[in-house]
This record gives C-alpha cells, structure tokens and sequence, in this order.
C-alpha cells in the first residue's frame, strides 16, 4: 500500500491532535442513527429529479420557498410556488396533508428552504428539505421552467458527473 502522509494508524494513534480527530468519530452505531436520522429530513438533487423523471406519481410533492420575483426567474418544473411567508395562510389550501414535502430555496447558503420545512412540519405535513436547493438543480444540469419558458445549462463538473446519468453514490 502506497502511503501519502501519515499512514491512518499513526494519525489515529496521534491522540486526536489534528483537527479532524481531536473530537474522536462517534461510534459506528450512534453514527448510524444519526445518519439515518438526517436521510429522513434531507433529500438530495440528483434523487428528487430521478423521481421526477421515473414518471407516474413520485409520492411527494416540490414546494419553492422562494419569492415570486425568484420563481420567475427559475424553478423545478412541476413545484407548488409557497413563499415561506405565506406557508401559515395557504398550506392547507394548496397542499395534502397525506403527502409528503420536499421544499427548496435558492442554494446552500439560504436556509429559506428549512424555516418552509419547519413551518409546514408544524402545520402536521410531512416534509424534507432538497439539498442544495435551486442554485444545484440547476447545476447538475437539470431542466427548469422560467416565466420566459423552459431552460437548462451545462452540468457543472464540480457538482454533478458531466456525460453521466448519476453519480454513483
């Protein structure tokens, strides 16, 4: 085995000096539940557009949290537009408590999509929020509708396999 830098034993055994183990890794069964418990309040891109795209009814149902000014200007085709705002006035209206909600805001960098999330879990509905948002659908190259009509750019290679349907993980 080819070594680059310290082998794992000796960073292991170094006492948790560097940065990444000086608080040492949580158990494996612990680390389990916790990622399982993010995998029920998080989804990603690549998996809501994969559903999207199957066909037929995907069990869920995709709500932009942004403002109309931002749905204009881009959105996942087919999403209900509910500002966060306006999630306590018209959640009931425009959506069925029996099925679940995948809210999305702009990006990484915008927890819109989270205080929609929050909002709507506490009206009783069922719901994750997309991962990375707009800003990554459009990214990893999916389509996406504009009040112009249809657009879609390039996959970004930092973010998304380009010449490949998935990225394997």
């Amino acid at each position: 085995m080819t070594e680059i830098g310290p082998s794992l034993r000796t960073v292991a055994g170094a006492g948790g000096t560097n940065g990444v183990l000086r608080v040492p890794p949580a158990p494996p069964a612990a680390a389990a539940a916790h990622f399982r418990a993010s995998l029920a309040f998080h989804t990603d891109v690549s998996d809501v557009a994969a559903a999207l795209a199957a066909g037929g009814d995907p069990g869920f149902v995709v709500l932009d949290a942004r403002s109309t000014g931002s749905w204009d200007q881009g959105h996942v085709p087919g999403a209900v537009h509910l500002p966060t705002a306006l999630v306590p006035e018209q959640a009931e209206r425009l959506l069925d408590r029996a099925v679940p909600v995948v809210t999305y805001c702009w990006g990484p960098g915008c927890d819109g999509a989270a205080r929609a999330a929050l909002a709507l879990a506490e009206r009783g509905f069922r719901v994750k929020e997309m991962l990375g948002g707009f800003e990554y659908w459009v990214r990893e190259g999916f389509a996406y509708e504009t009040r112009k009509g249809p657009g879609r750019r390039p996959a970004d290679a930092l973010t998304a396999p380009v010449g490949a349907d998935a990225c394997g993980c």
